[in-house]
């Protein structure tokens, strides 16, 4: 077995060469002569797992031969392979659940490579299983040959390249526990079709060798005291909540800290939900199109506390000027990603909710020692922030929908137990920050990668795994239309979602930039779905031809209604096609590059920061 290379030890945890790791769940399986192919499907069941999404081929037809008599993993067969990926990622997210997808060679594993990149980006469990070529065929240029490992160790995790049909259930369980430990990731298992017809004695492994691969869990216990100290002697703390809490399942532990501490909270994009937007603490979402309260927190905090946050650029702005007087704690479990954008002062490396756990005692010590901090003259900045700056927006002029009040509509009317799905663009933007999260792995999204089509299959996903709530995928027309091929699949497959179109008849975002920053030169951003006499397409035509219900909205009045309709049907898709003003845009705002004392609390109105000075 050929694999790519491990990750790096951290040095706080030092262990031998070739060390093992066990097998979390392993447990004896009587040896059984079988094919890889069986081997496979196996393994799958061995691990618990009950719902994969793929799409069969020639390097992976040997696979679907056993798979189809498995009682235990429900196969789900999409439309597309990038399907296939978003689905897992969506299944993954709204679980904790390690989400998997299966395809073929060539193409098939290529069309994987956009959800692999993505999952890595945002932290998402998730393991491919690629057909390849025969072993000795490896290397000719053969038929829907490619070389799947090379091209995804960049972005996943870890990638395997399996050959021996011995080995085919290692390297899954392997995958499983990569993935799903440390840092959560995506991992390649590209097993070749000679190792899936060749036959093995199937032994499920009692342990993992994987020199090099030690995640640290337990932080630091000076560097959690340190980090308590700073926290309580602070005057203007803030914490900066990232998706890594969400990953780690610490919300409560989050909650705990944030009640004791008395600091202003952010969550970010992949953080929506890790703290309910209800807490009286929580400012928001920071950054490019945060709040304006969350940013000017940031810029202003003598100590900001990062909470499995990598300090984004879409969170910092301009790097140079990012929060200039404050101290910084980091916490994450990646040790690569400390210091690597932001210098940090206080540096602790471990799994956040042990990490939260040992914090808190420590913090009260600190509190019983010394007393609480003083923070009521920053709090009276805060709300002043909140108070003058809040989110809101203009009725659009063109007598066209207001895509703001359609997204927080859907919010309130469906609640905080449903699951929220958006695409990428302004209406992620606004789904982000007029949907009210009461609870974590309610949002799900693109954030790192930015992928546009990522909305419906991931939807399809969430919907797998949590087939007892609401899901809304929130997607904008340009976005809908790389991916809604799913829409069959959830039809056949009886996956009732929800999609909501913000049809502004526009690439938005690009628009939005377009408007800004290019003297409103609308180059190539006119989609022409929505606005005037044809539709291309109608999407309400469309949802009817995929078996959905599909049905239309075009004034404020009808908003409501058409959502209790969406809510009411359960046992089909439906797509609702809101037709919103192509003029509405997303604020606040910081540019590209600039720094976050430049944000724009909408078009030519910048808040004033020397006004708490």
């Amino acid at each position: 077995m050929a694999t790519g290379p491990h990750p790096a030890p951290p040095r706080s945890a030092p262990r031998p060469a070739g060390a093992t790791v066990p097998n979390p769940s392993a447990h004896r399986v009587a040896p059984e002569k079988m094919t890889g192919a069986q081997a496979i499907v196996r393994s799958l069941e061995e691990l618990g797992v009950q719902d994969i999404f793929g799409l069969p081929g020639g390097m992976i037809l040997p696979t679907y031969d056993p798979l189809m008599d498995s009682t235990k993993v429900r196969h789900i067969l999409v439309r597309h392979e990038q399907g296939a990926g978003h689905a897992a990622e969506g299944y993954a997210h709204a679980t904790g659940k390690v989400g998997v997808a299966i395809v073929t060679s060539g193409p098939g594993a290529t069309n994987l490579v956009t959800p692999l990149a993505n999952a890595n980006m945002d932290s998402i469990p998730m393991v491919a299983i690629t057909g390849q070529v025969g072993a000795s065929l490896i290397g000719t240029d053969a038929f829907q040959e490619a070389d799947i490992v090379g091209v995804t160790m960049p972005i996943t995790k870890h990638s395997i390249l399996v050959k021996d049909p011995d080995e085919i259930p290692s390297a899954i369980a392997a995958a499983f526990h990569i993935a799903s430990t440390g840092r959560p990731g995506p991992v390649v298992v590209d097993i070749a079709k000679s190792a899936q017809v060749a036959t093995t004695m199937f032994t499920w492994p009692q342990e993992l060798v994987l020199p090099g691969y030690h995640p640290v869990t337990k932080p630091h216990a000076k560097q959690v005291r340190e980090a308590a100290r700073l926290l309580a002697t602070a005057r203007r703390p803030v914490l900066l909540v990232g998706g890594g809490v969400i990953r780690a399942g610490a919300s409560a532990q989050l909650r705990a800290l944030v009640d004791a501490s008395g600091a202003a909270v952010t969550t970010t994009l992949m953080a929506r939900g890790a703290l309910p937007d209800s807490h009286p603490q929580h400012l928001g979402m920071p950054g490019m199109h945060g709040t304006v309260a969350a940013v000017a927190a940031l810029q202003k905090a003598d100590l900001i506390v990062a909470l499995g946050s990598r300090f984004d650029d879409r969170v910092t702005g301009q790097l140079s000027s990012f929060a200039p007087n404050a101290a910084i704690v980091h916490a994450d479990i990646d040790p690569a990603e400390i210091g690597k954008n932001r210098a940090v002062d206080v540096p602790i490396v471990g799994d956040l909710r042990e990490v939260l756990a040992d914090l808190l005692p420590e913090l009260e010590r600190e509190h019983a020692q010394h007393g609480k901090p003083d923070l009521e003259a920053w709090w009276r900045q805060l709300d002043a922030w909140r108070e003058t700056f809040p989110l809101g927006y203009d009725e659009p002029s063109d007598g066209l929908l207001a895509p703001q009040y359609v997204t927080q509509r859907i919010g309130e009317l469906s609640g905080p137990e449903a699951i929220y799905v958006a695409g990428v663009g302004q209406h992620q933007m606004w789904a982000a920050q007029f949907i009210s999260y009461e609870r974590p792995q309610s949002w799900l999204n693109s954030a790192g990668l930015g992928t546009m089509g990522y909305a419906i299959p991931a939807a399809m996903g969430a919907k797998v795994g949590a087939p007892d709530r609401t899901v809304w995928a929130i997607d904008g027309d340009g976005c809908f239309q790389m991916t809604n091929q799913e829409l069959a699949t959830c039809t056949i497959n009886e996956i009732p979602i929800k999609v909501a179109i913000i049809n502004n008849s526009s690439l938005g975002m690009v628009r939005q930039w377009q408007t800004l920053f290019y003297e409103s030169r609308y180059s190539n951003t006119d989609l022409h779905t929505g606005h005037g006499t044809i539709r291309v397409p109608d999407f309400v035509k469309l949802a009817d031809a995929y078996g959905a219900v599909g049905l239309r909205c075009e004034t404020k009045a009808d908003v409501d209604a058409t959502i209790k309709r969406a809510l009411e049907i359960d046992d089909q898709p439906v797509v609702v096609d809101f037709t919103v003003s192509r003029d509405a845009m997303v604020w606040p705002m910081v540019a590209a590059g600039v720094s976050n004392d430049d944000i724009k609390y909408a078009r030519g109105i910048s808040p004033a920061w020397d006004r708490e000075d």
